[in-house]
């Protein structure tokens, strides 16, 4: 399976981590983990991490941790932080913090496995 093939379910996992993501903090708030309110903290998120995707051309960078995993990590934060305000939540030096921390272990630890996973059945296959 090629690249062209495989992103989308590298994306869907992204995805998944964002709401997880989501999720917690929710969770560790003691707020409503309803889908809607979960969605609700997410939305801006996921709005930011879709069109860094896009943008990356994920059919051929969909694992990149250079520089694409970087940019699609601070621009889904700074983005998704930007869209969080405007859609009239807040965004406190805390929430900023953790944000960026657990997105960044997120969404470039998915990254990080991809590559080496790639690279151990390259090997395997090479013998």
């Amino acid at each position: 399976m090629n690249s062209r093939n495989t992103w989308p379910s590298y994306f869907a996992i992204d995805v998944v981590l964002v709401l997880i993501f989501a999720l917690s903090g929710r969770s560790s708030h003691e707020e409503s983990l309803t889908l809607m309110g979960v969605l609700q903290t997410a939305a801006p998120f996921l709005i930011a991490l879709a069109v860094l995707t896009m943008l990356s051309r994920p059919w051929v960078t969909h694992s990149r941790i250079w520089p694409t995993g970087l940019l699609i990590w601070f621009g889904t934060v700074a983005f998704g932080l930007a869209l969080r305000v405007l859609f009239g939540a807040t965004a406190a030096v805390p929430f900023i913090i953790v944000a960026t921390t657990v997105l960044g272990v997120f969404l470039m630890g998915r990254r990080i496995a991809t590559t080496l996973a790639s690279r151990h059945g390259r090997r395997h296959a090479a013998h």
